[in-house]
């Protein structure tokens, strides 16, 4: 691993002219995504990153590329970094089912920190073209709304619950008595974690696995149930891994990202196998995320440090059947707390760091612009040197920027291409108490500490 500080490697006039030579502007045309979509070719698995959680331009970028996938390429899931239940009822209304009559209605489940990553107009937008989009097609080529994530413990417990309720009460009642094994630490999982890491509490492991494979055996009872039924059972799988997530928590940082991240590339493979035995021909789905958990990590200081992630994963599992798109930005707004379950609040995103790639980007001189990777030529030797790269989650600390929100990376092992905008704006939040604009407060911080 090089030196951690060895982090601002030159930038030549032979790397930028060749960056320049593979860029391919964007320029807000219909025609604009015509090469991307030639390098996804026939993959399967599309993954489209972002630099930040809380970004207008991903969210529109992605929503385009989306809407052109499934229109045009027989795309029929848009798999997102979010919880599987509450995906689920937007699930039901690009669907037209359930009995929400709006989008706002039906994003109405993403309560968890951070609401604005999903309830936001860039994706009511797009669930709205969902919905319409479906409503002229057969069943089968219908596109659906889903979640990877594995943060909703209780709602993916009681969801098994109401299932089994409709279909077998008896084993409903099984349900709830291993389930009950959580009552006794509230509906904060990390209560639930903590105890059991540290001995003050019995793990409820094997209930939780027991109503997973409980499920498993269980036949679909006719067509009608095969959804439910799957549904269903992908709570359960979520109820299980997030027990061990919880309590893994308090063990390491890398123990639980590795746990989530394999959780979110086994909930990919599912949906996959699903809707490929309901259509018999195989499926193919994007997928939303953050670079961090899309951009494979082998190529990162984080994979060397221990962590894997779900693109890694996707591509070990599929090779060339997954195409890894990132999304990188040089300033701008966002919108990002200060802290955890803080508000969200849009903010200045400070120019990035010399000798970052989005400083590289920058010096390309291009407001937006395509790189696929397969394009560099000799330039890829001189981009594959380690350098800077930026990662802003739900919550941005620019007075420690450096060591918050930077890691080393080789930029063309992680991605197949990269969209960079130079200069971003923060996404529209549905709810009233995200979207003010930060105060100002003076800045004693040295730039980039």
């Amino acid at each position: 691993m090089a030196p951690l500080f060895d982090d601002k490697p030159d930038i030549s006039h032979v790397l930028l002219n060749g960056v320049r030579s593979a860029a391919l502007p964007l320029t807000g045309a219909a025609s604009d995504l015509d090469a991307l979509i030639e390098g996804i070719g026939e993959a399967r698995f599309v993954l489209l990153g972002e630099a930040t959680h809380g970004t207008h331009d991903f969210y529109a970028l992605r929503a385009a590329l989306t809407r052109r996938l499934i229109s045009e390429h027989g795309f029929t899931a848009v798999a997102v970094e979010a919880d599987w239940p509450d995906a689920l009822r937007v699930n039901a209304f690009v669907q037209g089912e359930g009995d929400d009559q709006t989008v706002e209605e039906a994003l109405g489940d993403f309560q968890r920190f951070p609401r604005w990553m999903w309830r936001n107009q860039e994706v009511a937008e797009l669930v709205r073209w969902m919905r319409a989009h479906n409503a002229s097609q057969r069943p089968e080529r219908r596109a659906g709304f889903y979640g990877l994530d594995l943060y909703s413990l209780h709602a993916s417990m009681r969801a098994v619950v109401d299932y089994l309720e409709k279909v077998d009460p008896e084993a409903a009642r099984r349900a709830r008595q291993r389930y009950a094994c959580f009552d006794h630490f509230g509906e904060d999982p990390q209560h639930y974690g903590h105890a059991t890491a540290y001995g003050h509490a019995s793990p409820c492991e094997e209930d939780a696995v027991a109503q997973l494979l409980e499920l498993q055996r269980r036949k679909p009872l006719g067509a009608r149930d095969e959804d439910a039924r799957f549904f269903a059972e992908q709570n359960a799988r979520l109820a299980r891994n997030a027990e061990a997530y919880y309590r893994t928590m308090f063990a390491g940082r890398h123990d639980s990202w590795n746990l989530r991240d394999t959780h979110m590339a086994d909930a990919a493979d599912a949906l996959a196998e699903h809707l490929s035995r309901k259509t018999g021909q195989p499926a193919r789905m994007v997928v939303w995320a953050h670079n961090s958990h899309l951009g494979d990590a082998r190529a990162t200081q984080m994979g060397e440090q221990g962590e894997l992630n779900l693109g890694q994963l996707l591509r070990q599992r599929h090779g060339r059947a997954t195409y890894n798109v990132g999304f990188s930005t040089y300033t701008g707004t966002v919108i990002a707390a200060k802290e955890w379950d803080g508000p969200g609040l849009r903010r200045q995103i400070r120019p990035a760091l010399p000798g970052s790639y989005e400083y590289l980007f920058h010096k390309v001189d291009l407001a937006r612009f395509l790189l696929r990777m397969e394009d560099l030529g000799e330039a890829a030797s001189g981009l594959r040197e380690r350098r800077l790269e930026r990662a802003i989650g739900v919550v941005y600390a620019p007075r420690t920027e450096r060591w918050s929100h930077y890691f080393l990376a080789n930029l063309p092992a992680q991605f197949d291409a990269v969209v960079h905008c130079d200069e971003t704006w923060a996404l529209q939040p549905l709810d009233a108490d995200a979207g003010h604009e930060e105060e100002d407060a003076p800045d004693t911080y040295p730039f980039g500490l």
